[in-house]
């Protein structure tokens, strides 16, 4: 007989959930508050903006919760994404669409533009290298001292084992892991704040190491692995690339999909849940199944947590804490503009925003989409904006929540011109703002208390203990949400995807269905860096430190090659900021015909990995081995509570081979 699974929830998680139980021959009933499917992840009609024009009725204008952002390091949600089919031999995963360069916008100053992907021609290799003077510079505000100083950060992370991570870097704030109480104001602004305001929303004294640095780390690296670009975007709307086509497909396979059906209340008898109550339309219902899928977001769930389901599973109780203090205001506003204004070929940071502000210029990347058949036609571009800092003091003297929502399109816009509109140049005009749309998740009222329907969770310290698995201690209850433990570790759809994995695991273990379990990923681990985490695994089941020899010289490295480039200018007559055209390099004509051999470049990374290798192997023969690693295979399902403190040491000593001998 099939199995009937109950899907409370129907954004990113409840969609991915369905989209699995689904191709493996459960029976699925999806249930969404909203009017429109898809969560955060849903685009918005603008309302009282569609018309009718000469060829008929004109669409209203899109809006969103806030933009698109796949990184290349999302493997769960795309590989769904390349299941859903779209138009005719080609999946949603064909809309996604690569952006080339990332912009750091500052006051008064010109933006610092970088590739957003590896270099492939010499055009971005030279833009790379035309950046280093003002990154070294003054007008910069950070020193290359500093610089070098969060270089080492970085290696620190890249080169701990996932045991350190979990047991000292979750407990460390990213404030203070990177210095920046002893460091300027350069500094804390861009590597302290800005990090994890622009990422995350978060608060760079509360968020998680572990958390903060593996995802900034994973960004890192696709900026510079061959392969695609580290950021991706949509070519369409969200719900005409993505949404609208994956409730199309789903319902063709048999998923009932019920919209503005809200869940009001889980019944949990005898250790079991026997149903939900629904509200549809006014009228309230049960719907029954043999599995519960809890696909809604956290402050959400904890509302729903019942007496009843807390006796069958004390953990679920701490939910409430994990939503009082564990979410943040992170939400878009989208501008219409009467003349497109591309800006940069990607996403732009606004360093100096006190809002933190982030945006994209969308027409540029949506090619196939008739702007004229929106609104009353005279839309020419988009510039869609996430504010992560509602709480900071703006150029008006008000925060983001003290405002009206007319205060708040009028401050992100004066915030965006004076990053946009420097050395006298007028790009963003007041004229060309027709139209704006806020969230309408957003709640702003003079006099009464500023809401969120949708804030997002931060990953605060200490707070993985406190965060759920997918399969609970209620045999037939399972949770896909972004605050569910997952190899992501952060609250994307990237998270909720892979949360919805996890459950329907759950579920083909409980049901002993004969079909094949989801396919996870964890983070890519850089295989570079893979001997120097050996010697810190040792290192940290013996009760040591991380080691930071390597940095101390590399520092000392680092003076001696600057000093080594000062020579080299003057020997040359150049200086090392000019672009290497004026070198003379034969490398530059290879160049301009294209730098894109990815096999090539693969192969500099393995002969730049091997050189690494021989080195660490060096390393590792002096350090001392313990009796025995862990098996780490608990790791594999992130199940394991934090790792114990490593107490003891052994007495054994000897070398360390991390390469078999021959």
């Amino acid at each position: 007989m099939q199995k009937k699974v109950v899907i409370l929830g129907g954004g990113v998680a409840g969609l991915s959930a369905a989209h699995e139980l689904i191709e493996r021959g459960f029976a699925v009933e999806v249930y969404e508050a909203k009017k429109i499917p898809g969560g955060k992840a849903r685009s918005i009609p603008v309302p009282n903006t569609g018309s009718m024009g000469p060829n008929g009725p004109r669409k209203p204008l899109p809006g969103e919760h806030g933009f698109r952002f796949f990184p290349r390091f999302y493997k769960h949600i795309v590989d769904t994404m390349a299941r859903i089919p779209y138009g005719k031999d080609k999946t949603v995963a064909d809309n996604l669409v690569d952006t080339t360069r990332v912009e750091m916008a500052r006051y008064g100053q010109r933006p610092i533009v970088f590739p957003s992907r590896s270099p492939r021609t010499f055009a971005d290799v030279q833009e790379i290298l035309n950046e280093f003077p003002t990154i070294f510079g003054p007008d910069f505000g950070v020193s290359p001292e500093e610089i070098a100083f969060f270089a080492t950060k970085v290696w620190q992370i890249v080169t701990s084992c996932e045991e350190r991570r979990l047991a000292e870097y979750e407990k460390e704030d990213w404030w203070e892991f990177v210095g920046a109480d002893q460091r300027s104001p350069a500094y804390q602004k861009i590597f302290g704040h800005g990090i994890t305001r622009s990422l995350v929303a978060a608060k760079a004294h509360l968020a998680s190491t572990k958390t903060i640095g593996d995802i900034f780390v994973q960004l890192l690296f696709d900026l510079v692995e061959p392969g695609p670009s580290s950021d991706r975007v949509l070519n369409a709307p969200t719900n005409d690339a993505w949404i609208n086509p994956w409730i199309a497909y789903l319902t063709q396979q048999g998923v009932q999909y019920h919209l503005e059906a809200k869940v009001l209340e889980i019944h949990c008898t005898n250790g079991q849940i026997q149903g939900a109550t629904i509200e549809h339309n006014g009228h309230t219902f049960t719907v029954q199944g043999d599995y519960y899928i809890a696909a809604v977001p956290v402050e959400r769930m904890a509302e729903l947590i019942t007496e009843s389901i807390k006796a069958a599973d004390p953990g679920l109780g701490i939910l409430q804490k994990l939503s009082e203090g564990g979410v943040s205001w992170m939400n878009g506003i989208q501008l219409y503009l009467t003349e497109d204004v591309p800006l940069s070929h990607g996403h732009a940071i606004y360093v100096d925003s006190p809002w933190a502000l982030t945006s994209i210029s969308q027409r540029q990347f949506w090619p196939g989409v008739d702007f004229s058949q929106y609104a009353d036609g005279r839309i020419k571009g988009i510039i869609s904006v996430d504010i992560s800092e509602w709480d900071e003091k703006a150029l008006n003297g008000k925060t983001a929540k003290e405002c009206t929502r007319e205060e708040v399109k009028n401050e992100v816009w004066a915030q965006l011109k004076k990053s946009i509109n420097i050395h006298g140049q007028d790009i963003l005009k007041d004229e060309y703002l027709d139209h704006w749309f806020l969230d309408p998740a957003i709640y702003l009222v003079e006099g009464e208390g500023d809401t969120n329907e949708e804030p997002l969770l931060v990953n605060l310290i200490n707070t993985w203990a406190k965060r759920p698995e997918a399969v609970t201690a209620i045999p037939n209850l399972f949770l896909a949400s972004d605050y569910v433990r997952t190899y992501t570790d952060l609250a994307t759809m990237e998270g909720a995807n892979e949360a919805a994995r996890r459950a329907v695991n759950g579920i083909i273990a409980a049901a002993q269905a004969d079909v094949p379990q989801c396919k996870l990923w964890k983070l890519h681990e850089q295989e570079i860096f893979e001997p120097w985490r050996v010697i810190d695994r040792i290192r940290f089941h013996q009760g040591l430190p991380w080691d930071d020899s390597l940095v101390r010289w590399g520092l000392s490295a680092l003076k001696l090659a600057h000093q080594g480039g000062r020579i080299l200018e003057q020997l040359l007559g150049v200086t090392i900021d000019q672009p290497l055209e004026k070198f003379g390099n034969p490398l530059y004509t290879i160049g301009t015909q294209g730098f894109d051999n990815i096999e090539l470049r693969q192969e500099l990374m393995e002969v730049v990995q091997k050189s690494v290798l021989d080195i660490v192997v060096q390393m590792a023969e002096s350090q001392t081995m313990p009796e025995m690693i862990p098996d780490l295979s608990a790791l594999q399902t992130l199940s394991q509570p934090s790792p114990p403190a490593a107490t003891q040491t052994s007495t054994r000593t000897g070398k360390v081979h991390i390469i078999p001998s021959p």
